[in-house]
C-alpha cells in the first residue's frame, strides 16, 4: 500500500511538473489569435519561431551564454578537481575542519554576495564584461563535494601502482582519478550549466549591453517590449528556445546523472 502511494505521488509530480512545459511547448506552435484557446484543432505552425529570431538578437544571446556556461565549466572541473583531491587523497593539519568550513558556502545564498562582488567587479573595471560574469562561479564547493565523495571511494593501490610507473601526482589525477569519476563529471556538469544557463539576477545587473546580455535576460526584454502586453505565442516560442538545450542534455545524460548521486552518496 506504501509503495503503491508512492508511485502514485511520483507519478503526480512528475504531471505537476510536465504541465507547465507542455503548456509552453503547445502554445509555441499555435496561431497567435488560439495561443490561450483550449479547444483542440489542427492548426499549427513554426512561424512563431522565425518570429522571435528575427525580432531580437538570439544569435549573439546563444553565443554569450554559451561562451559563459563553458568558461564556468571549465574553471569549476579545474578548481573542484584539484580541491577534491585535496580533501579526499591528501594528509595536512585541519583538513577536515577545512573541508566543512569550504562546505559553508553551500548555506550561503548567492544573491547575499551580489552587491560585494558588483563592487569588487567595478573596481576591477569588469562590469559589463563576460569575465565579470563567470568569475563570482569559479569555485563551486558543491562540486568539491562531489568530487571529493568520488574520489574517495577510488582505490589507494590504483594510485601507488601509477607512482610506481613513474606517474606524477598530476598525471595521476589525470589518468586514474578523473577518467574513474567520469559520471560524477557529467551529472556535476549537467548541474551546473543548468544553473548558470537559468541564471538572471546577477546577469541582468551587471551587463548592459546586447554584445554580452545572455539568453534570460535577452528573454525578459523581448517579453518586455510588447506594447500590446504580452504575445503568449511569440513568448512561448522565446522561452523554448531559451530552455531546449538544457532539457536535450537532461534526456541524453540523465542515467549518468541519477547514477552519480547515487554513488557519491547524496541521498
Amino acid at each position: 500500500m506504501v509503495r503503491k502511494l508512492t508511485s502514485a505521488g511520483m507519478y503526480g509530480l512528475a504531471v505537476v511538473w510536465l504541465f507547465p512545459l507542455l503548456w509552453v511547448v503547445w502554445t509555441s506552435v499555435r496561431p497567435r489569435e488560439l495561443a490561450t484557446s483550449w479547444t483542440f484543432s489542427a492548426d499549427f505552425t513554426l512561424a512563431n519561431f522565425a518570429k522571435v529570431w528575427d525580432a531580437a538578437p538570439f544569435a549573439q544571446y546563444y553565443f554569450n551564454t554559451f561562451l559563459i556556461v563553458t568558461g564556468v565549466l571549465v574553471a569549476q572541473i579545474v578548481t573542484a578537481t584539484l580541491a577534491a583531491y585535496a580533501f579526499a587523497k591528501l594528509r595536512f593539519w585541519g583538513r577536515d575542519v577545512l573541508f566543512v568550513l569550504f562546505l559553508v558556502q553551500l548555506m550561503v545564498p548567492a544573491d547575499i554576495l551580489i552587491f560585494p562582488n558588483y563592487n569588487v567587479l567595478r573596481d576591477l573595471s569588469l562590469l559589463d564584461t563576460k569575465i565579470g560574469i563567470m568569475l563570482p562561479y569559479f569555485a563551486s564547493a558543491f562540486g568539491v563535494f562531489l568530487l571529493r565523495q568520488t574520489f574517495k571511494t577510488i582505490p589507494h593501490e590504483l594510485e601507488e601502482a601509477a607512482r610506481m610507473e613513474g606517474c606524477s601526482w598530476l598525471q595521476i589525477l589525470w589518468r586514474v582519478y578523473v577518467p574513474l569519476a567520469k559520471p560524477t563529471y557529467i551529472a556535476f556538469g549537467l548541474v551546473s550549466v543548468s544553473y548558470h544557463w537559468n541564471n538572471f539576477m546577477w546577469p541582468l545587473i551587471i551587463t548592459n549591453s546586447v554584445e554580452n546580455r545572455p539568453l534570460t535576460v535577452g528573454l525578459a526584454i523581448f517579453a518586455q517590449s510588447f506594447e500590446t502586453g504580452a504575445q503568449w505565442a511569440e513568448v512561448s516560442a522565446a522561452t523554448v528556445m531559451v530552455i531546449f538545450p538544457l532539457v536535450l542534455a537532461f534526456l541524453l545524460f540523465q542515467r549518468q546523472f541519477i547514477n552519480s548521486f547515487i554513488h557519491s552518496g547524496v541521498k
